[in-house]
């Protein structure tokens, strides 16, 4: 376990979260969720606490909480992931549950097209382990299966305010014929930021997510630069292709939008995490492949093949906003 005031495990920092709602992960089966639904629990925002908040069945909480159980078992909540993936590790996190936090909890797993049933085999990948008040427990996940779902059990009952499982999306490549075009950026495809130079406002890690922003903090804002220079961010692609067209969306951000923007590229293979600083480094002498464009408020920039300059191979892009700014989704088109 690590208390939230520690510093994050390596997973916790370079790895997608697959329960994340925001990416598409969806609750679908709780055994009670009478005080809080279970949806909460998967929402991006860290879970808040409100001292005057009450409902129908008494006092309001930000996550996922049962009755009190009276008799013999426990209660379990089933997640579909927002894509099958390999899972590195895992947040319970219990903020706010004081008093009616589970002292323990398990997780399990399974593979299916379907939602599992009474007849799915699931496979422990944590055992039961011990849970606090209002803490963030890190749990290091060593098996490296392929799951769609997972269970979580809590014992005997009570509040989670957040699930977050940290992993890589899983997808066959293989399967993805030659020249058909796929947003090799996106989270759910394995794309990631690795590396930026600011990001004081919003959440960066929406930058990748389906769909467009919600709002001007459901994407990537640096702060007011007052020296010379530019901001920028760096993203591993999901696999390595050769970019057709590039989607620069600025929704929501009007008096704060980039003034123009610019990509480069470099085909660095498959780079595990650690190497951030080498790779931005490296990163003043990729190839241009985006020159520079103007933006404008609260639009879809779409820039086809004829903006580009260059369409070589490349695993990791750089985008480059100038002087500063918002940007609230990235989409790299390209073939595999």
């Amino acid at each position: 376990m690590v208390s939230s005031h520690e510093i994050l495990p390596e997973f916790a920092t370079n790895r997608i979260n697959l329960a994340s709602s925001g990416l598409g992960a969806q609750a679908i089966f709780a055994t009670d969720d009478f005080f809080a639904p279970v949806d909460r629990m998967l929402f991006d925002a860290p879970a808040v606490f409100i001292p005057d908040k009450y409902d129908d069945h008494g006092k309001w909480m930000d996550g996922w909480e049962s009755r009190r159980k009276r008799g013999p078992g426990h209660d379990f909540a089933v997640i579909k992931l927002a894509a099958p993936g390999v899972i590195h590790g895992f947040d319970v996190d219990t903020s706010h549950f004081t008093g009616n936090y589970p002292p323990s909890c398990s997780i399990e797993a399974c593979t299916s097209e379907n939602e599992p049933t009474d007849a799915t085999v699931w496979s422990e990948l944590l055992p039961q382990s011990p849970l606090g008040p209002s803490s963030n427990h890190f749990f290091v996940c060593t098996n490296r299966g392929v799951w769609t779902h997972l269970r979580l059990c809590i014992y005997p009952d009570g509040g989670i305010a957040r699930l977050r499982v940290y992993g890589e999306p899983w997808r066959d490549w293989s399967q993805i014929p030659v020249n058909e075009e796929v947003d090799l950026a996106s989270a759910l495809n394995g794309g990631r930021v690795v590396a930026y130079s600011d990001a004081h406002y919003g959440a960066l890690h929406r930058l990748l997510s389906p769909g467009r922003g919600i709002n001007m903090g459901d994407g990537w804002e640096t702060r007011r630069r007052r020296e010379p220079g530019n901001d920028w961010i760096i993203v591993q692609l999901g696999h390595p292709g050769q970019i057709s067209r590039v989607v620069v969306d600025t929704a929501h951000y009007k008096g704060n939008y980039p003034d123009r923007c610019s990509i480069h590229g470099a085909d660095l293979g498959l780079v595990s995490g650690g190497l951030s600083q080498s790779i931005v480094t490296s990163s003043m002498f990729w190839q241009e492949i985006l020159p520079q464009k103007n933006l404008s408020m609260d639009a879809v920039h779409d820039f086809s093949s004829s903006d580009l300059v260059s369409a070589s191979r490349v695993s990791h892009v750089r985008l480059n906003i100038f002087p500063d700014g918002g940007v609230s989704r990235l989409r790299i088109f390209g073939t595999i």
